[in-house]
């Protein structure tokens, strides 16, 4: 028997006793439950299992005497199990994003299994099975298996491929502008390279935003894609469910094992959208984020409610204007020709895409009923989900911006629209 089994009932012996052994200090046999439940998720986090161990370590650490069998009753108290009940009870898509979530720390690429699954326990409390998650590592992060190899050399370039338009989606989040408040959420074609779509949101690290996003995408085509791709980001968790849950709806004849619905790659493996973005921040965000901050030392004071409420309003419509701008731009620009590249060039993105057949492609875009998607879109939470304020504040603020006839609004011009309006504007 454990030392300290019996101990329970001699301390219940006598209620009114608050110390019936006569010393001072804590009870070594019994700790109070929240310290004691603390102490084991820790060892837990450190990944430390065996009981017998647990027993030696509380005696060495906490001075806390308690027997192996009791440590297992108490852990089963608490709730706190081991990896291998916690990876069977654990549901699928709640375990696979924890390991996501952790791959998508590693910008490096250097932590292994080990790593990873210590990284999730240390973060979490969670502990996971080695067995599980290098599975997850190899299905979503196999290139990195071959990188961490002595001796490895980093591979030569692999140009892109893709069968056709539509075949795959390929999406991530811009932060360039987050510091001031205005994050861009993007995605392109991956066969013609075309940018369908360039938002600026008031967050673009909340799944629902992302999710409306790409149905809102979904619904002006009237199709999806074969296959969307992100980085491991816990925002794209609720826009992979959709992408699976949109195939087994509308395109079944796709076998989502031999093709999946949707793929996680790390941002710098996302080659198609991060060379999209270093095109942006270059042309265009580098001049938005300084105009931004030369106004907030002038004009702009973000301190005032009614400052930062007109601020929320004319800056969104002004860089989604831009955003626009660049798309059209982007997607009509001709790039020069390149012989060693698989996918179209020497034609532009909109010339690719709306002639596939030309350059050896075909049509991908799987046929879906907008009527669905427009449910799923409002069930996700709807248009208020990229607004930045209300909408009877916009329905104010525009009809101000009427006023003034702003010919063409732009960076030149972005302080000078917003000094004439702010007299104009309600008190907040």
């Amino acid at each position: 028997m454990d030392q300290c089994e019996a101990g329970p009932s001699t301390a219940a012996a006598n209620s009114m006793n608050r110390n019936p052994s006569g010393k001072n200090g804590r009870d070594p046999c019994h700790p109070p439950d929240a310290e004691l439940r603390d102490i084991l998720l820790a060892y837990n986090r450190r990944s430390i299992f065996n009981r017998d161990r647990i027993s030696k370590l509380l005696q060495a650490e906490h001075g806390i005497k308690m027997g192996a069998a009791t440590v297992g009753r108490r852990l089963s108290s608490f709730g706190i199990s081991a990896s291998g009940a916690t990876t069977k009870n654990m549901p699928l898509q709640e375990k696979r994003q924890l390991v996501l979530d952790q791959l998508g720390k590693d910008t490096t690429q250097m932590q292994g299994v080990r790593a990873i699954r210590e990284g999730i326990a240390m973060d979490t409390g969670v502990t996971l099975t080695r067995a599980y998650v290098e599975k997850e590592m190899k299905t979503h992060a196999d290139e990195a298996f071959e990188a961490r190899k002595p001796h490895h050399k980093k591979p030569a370039r692999i140009p892109l491929t893709s069968i056709g338009t539509d075949e795959e989606w390929n999406a991530d989040g811009h932060e360039k502008l987050s510091p001031i408040g205005f994050p861009i959420w993007g995605l392109r074609e991956k066969f013609s390279g075309k940018w369908h779509g360039l938002w600026v949101v008031p967050n673009n690290r909340k799944m629902e935003v992302i999710a409306y996003l790409y149905l809102s995408l979904v619904y002006e085509l009237g199709g999806m894609p074969i296959q969307s791709t992100t980085d491991c980001g816990s925002e794209t968790g609720l826009m992979y469910a959709l992408a699976n849950a949109l195939r087994e709806q509308f395109s079944p004849h796709i076998n989502i094992e031999e093709v999946p619905a949707h793929r996680f790659l790390r941002s710098v493996h996302n080659i198609l959208i991060e060379r999209g973005w270093r095109l942006l921040r270059i042309q265009w965000g580098d001049n938005v984020y300084n105009e931004f901050k030369r106004g907030e030392g002038t004009v702009y004071d973000p301190g005032n409610a009614r400052h930062y409420e007109l601020t929320q309003w004319l800056w969104p419509k002004l860089i989604q204007q831009e955003l626009d701008e660049l798309k059209e731009k982007f997607n009509s620009h001709r790039v020069r020709k390149d012989h060693n590249k698989v996918l179209p060039s020497g034609v532009s993105p909109n010339e690719a895409y709306l002639l596939p057949h030309l350059y050896g492609g075909e049509r991908c875009l799987q046929p879906v009923d907008r009527t669905v998607i427009k449910e799923l879109m409002e069930a996700v939470g709807g248009e208020s989900l990229v607004q930045f304020v209300t909408p009877e504040y916009a329905a104010v603020a525009e009809e101000v911006f009427k006023h003034l006839r702003v010919e063409n609004l732009s960076l030149q011009n972005v302080w000078s629209v917003f000094e004439a309006m702010l007299p104009l504007m309600p008190p907040s």
